[in-house]
């Protein structure tokens, strides 16, 4: 129930029989017993998936098939659309959509995941058409989870946007901010010598027991001194010198979408951020009931130090800034996982992520938990501790006799030793001259002799039935078209012959993130094995780098902001930072996709590596020639 991939059923059968000390079978009857699973697994899925839904709920699926009332289009076509300005309204819209189907509680929960997201992969590429020919379990499963998948993409898609909205009203209030301080820089740094020589006149008639009003007089007239009092405190910015008070001025930006965010959302919190959900819901009430004034009673524990001046006034609760203040409170939360939205995939549940207690008592009671640790707490932290404990005494010993490598620690703290250049100037001549006689040859045909050598294509297989891409030059093109950037488009007209109908249908049947992963693996495997590797060391050190991506400036009206580059054109506002980790054997540690995953980020970083399983990669410095080397690295 769990996969569909024939070698994995096949292997497991194998490994079963062999414990229960069976005999083998033909490979062909291996074959047919897994065939029959796998077609007995789909038709319990379809089973499980169906079987939940009422006569209402299949209606409303059948629906989604039909044409719907804003286009030509049918109402699923129009769902999977990208909407021509990827704003708030158009993304609620869509969810609005998904929501009404207002499928069964927890059915995601009924069958692995793995299965609902390849089910959603498959329906994915097929026309409404098609879908309405399945036989009634099938069609009703499909739709489940296009459904689940659709919702989670678009309630994920309006978080960020939400979060990017909110990045960018931040970053134009300090921009602002920083703007008008500096266009008065001449007009205050006037101010300060005027009030100067002011000054220094007040302490010489101090000094001299003369008349100070005539002293201040004698620099400039008593009117120009009230005048001047007058242009000083209008310069004056506030005593904190903060620029949360013009996040106000954006405040209508925010109210053409939030009333309807936070409606759409279902919001559950942790204890932790209690306080702040239970702000949203006085602002749902007050949308619903288009009140202007917020209660009371309204909870203010989540407002910080920094916003009390602004959000609590004389006359109450400042409507604007109490909004604001939630809402940016509700970003932080969903970025922690202190707050998680239901049907989102970024920023579900906690819980979610782990086994459920009733199965996990149950593999515990069995001992059949697949972990690779003791599964007595107490022990394991004795242990870990024990070893923690064991790895100080070592460091603090080596620190004290300073063999420490590559570094030294000293009551200012640890120092890094920097790295140094480890290639001679005098191999230059020689890299020129090999470059020299190395011949020129298309890039593809190098790829198919490297795929002759190690196999590397049979990993892109098939979505829904596994088999190879019959045209590995074409194949090939698409790979290349994803790691040079350049696009389906540009690529079909660069290429004589090719389609951009035919690159779109091999990159979306047989093209997909596991597929690159495997067929990577077998890359550094096949490196691994030749001797010249031995160059680059043993695969246990490694190196990080982010690459900057120039993008379309149609991004910055979306509310991207770069940190690095600014929001300017000329400073690649509209832009993409991805982050890469490399070990030294070319193998490639993905990062997480958002920040409330952003632990998994030292987990990734200390993976073990192919060729030593028990040694982690430890990072090595930064390197900047792997840019463009994700798909195929040569």
């Amino acid at each position: 129930m769990q996969t569909d991939k024939g070698i994995v059923l096949a292997s497991a059968l194998i490994e079963h029989l062999r414990r229960q000390l069976v005999i083998l079978p033909a490979i062909n009857t291996i074959e047919r017993a897994s065939a029959e699973a796998i077609t007995c697994a789909n038709r319990r899925i379809y089973e499980a998936l169906s079987e939940p839904l009422s006569d209402r709920h299949r209606h409303n699926l059948d629906d989604l098939l039909k044409r719907s009332d804003i286009g030509k289009t049918t109402w699923l076509a129009w769902l999977r659309q990208s909407p021509a300005k990827p704003n708030s309204r158009h993304m609620l819209e869509r969810l609005k959509v998904w929501q009404a189907l207002d499928l069964p509680t927890g059915i995601e929960r009924l069958v692995h995941q793995n299965r609902l997201l390849k089910i959603a992969r498959e329906g994915g590429q097929m026309t409404p058409a098609d879908l309405a020919k399945f036989e009634p379990q099938r069609r009703y499963a499909t739709l489940v989870a296009l459904a689940i998948e659709g919702m989670a993409t678009v309630t994920d898609e309006i978080i960020d946007l939400h979060d990017r909205i909110l990045g960018k009203l931040f970053n134009a209030a300090k921009n602002k901010h920083q703007q008008q301080f500096q266009a008065s820089g001449k007009a205050i740094n006037a101010k300060v010598r005027l009030y100067g020589h002011i000054g220094q006149a007040l302490i010489d008639a101090k000094q001299s027991g003369s008349d100070p009003f005539a002293a201040i007089e004698a620099v400039m007239s008593w009117d120009a001194f009230a005048e001047s009092v007058t242009e000083a405190q209008k310069l004056a910015q506030p005593e904190d010198f903060d620029f949360l008070h013009r996040i106000g001025e954006s405040y209508a930006t925010l109210r053409r979408y939030a009333p309807e965010f936070l409606d759409v959302l279902k919001l559950r919190a942790a204890p932790a951020a209690k306080n702040a959900l239970d702000a949203i819901e006085v602002l749902r009430g007050m949308n619903t009931n288009n009140a202007r004034k917020v209660p009371a009673d309204a909870p203010t524990d989540f407002i910080k130090p920094r916003w009390q001046k602004l959000v609590m006034t004389d006359t109450g609760i400042d409507r604007r800034y109490y909004e604001l203040r939630a809402l940016s409170e509700l970003k932080n939360a969903l970025r922690s996982g202190d707050i998680w939205v239901q049907g989102s995939r970024q920023f579900k549940d906690f819980e979610d992520y782990l086994v459920p207690p009733e199965k996990f008592a149950s593999l515990k009671q069995s001992s059949e938990l697949p972990l690779g640790v003791a599964t007595d707490c107490d022990q394991y932290l004795h242990d870990r501790l024990t070893l923690l404990e064991t790895q100080l005494a070592t460091v603090n010993r080596m620190a004290q006799a300073n063999d420490l490598p590559d570094a030294i620690i000293t009551e200012s703290g640890l120092k890094i030793t920097p790295l140094d250049a480890t290639v001679p100037d005098a191999a230059q001549a020689l890299i020129d001259q090999m470059a020299m006689v190395l011949p020129h040859v298309k890039i593809t045909e190098l790829l198919l002799e490297v795929d002759e050598w190690t196999g590397f294509t049979r990993h892109f297989t098939h979505l829904k039935a596994g088999d190879l891409a019959k045209d590995k030059k074409l194949l090939l093109t698409t790979i290349l078209a994803d790691a040079i950037n350049l696009g389906l488009t540009k690529m079909a007209e660069s290429c004589p012959g090719t389609t951009y109908a035919k690159l779109a249908w091999l990159q979306a049947w047989h093209i997909r993130d596991e597929t690159y992963s495997t067929a990577l693996a077998e890359l550094v495997n096949a490196q691994f094995r030749h001797p010249f590797a031995e160059h680059w060391g043993d695969g246990t050190t490694s190196s990080s780098d982010g690459q900057n991506f120039r993008t379309g400036s149609k991004a910055e009206s979306t509310g991207h902001i770069n940190p690095k580059y600014g929001s300017s054109q000329g400073n690649r506002a509209t832009s993409l930072l991805r982050w890469t980790r490399i070990s030294g054997n070319g193998q490639d540690f993905s990062e997480p996709h958002h920040a409330a995953q952003s632990p998994a980020l030292l987990r990734q970083a200390r993976r073990p590596t192919a060729r030593n399983p028990q040694q982690a990669a430890r990072p090595a410095g930064h390197r900047h020639d792997h840019a463009l080397r994700h798909p195929v690295r040569l």
